[in-house]
């Protein structure tokens, strides 16, 4: 009988998938620049920080970014402050552009709900399938409950919701490492 090779480990995907997608910065940088005006490098330093290190864009692409919003008006240049730091803030037209952007990652996260779950189930299943393929729908169900409720969060955050969800998770991740070091001993 013909046996598949082993999937290639995780960092082998990631090399050969687009880390952030089309479009992501932009709408990130529209969001930090919402909030309070910024200098290039304080976007750039950030977004690191949001994203634990996970994530830092370069210089070059956050500059013709800049560029390109102050060219089409999105954002306007503030007056040079001492030390000559050059800072970004929204035009009104910035903001429509921004609310527009925030419409379209909406429909994007909604694609994303439907097609990540069968990914989830499918991708690291497959060592035993005819075994393991009873965990597949509650896997699936996981990650459209991540799914909503990262949806949940953005429309009405509250700090009792994101404190269950964090002691729910950390028990949860620690029991299925234990079971997983008891399975690896044997």
């Amino acid at each position: 009988m013909f046996a598949l090779p082993p999937p290639p480990p995780f960092r082998h995907w990631m090399r050969h998938t687009a880390s952030v997608p089309k479009g992501f910065l932009r709408y990130y940088v529209l969001k930090l620049l919402k909030e309070k005006p910024m200098s290039g490098s304080e976007i750039i330093v950030e977004i690191e920080r949001e994203t634990d290190g996970r994530w830092k864009p370069s210089p070059g692409s956050i500059y013709p970014l800049l560029a390109w919003l102050h060219d089409k008006d999105y954002i306007k240049e503030l007056p040079k402050e001492e030390g000559g730091i050059k800072r970004y803030m929204l035009t009104e037209q910035g903001k429509k552009f921004f609310e527009e952007q925030v419409k379209l990652k909406e429909k994007l996260q909604k694609k994303l709900e439907f097609l990540a779950p069968p990914f989830f189930g499918g991708f690291w299943l497959s060592a035993h399938p005819e075994r393991l393929r009873e965990l597949r729908e509650p896997v699936r169900r996981f990650a459209r409950a991540i799914f909503s409720l990262r949806t949940a969060f953005q429309e009405n955050f509250t700090e009792q919701a994101l404190k269950e969800v964090k002691e729910l998770l950390n028990s949860t991740t620690e029991k299925i490492e234990e079971i997983s070091k008891r399975i690896k001993r044997g």
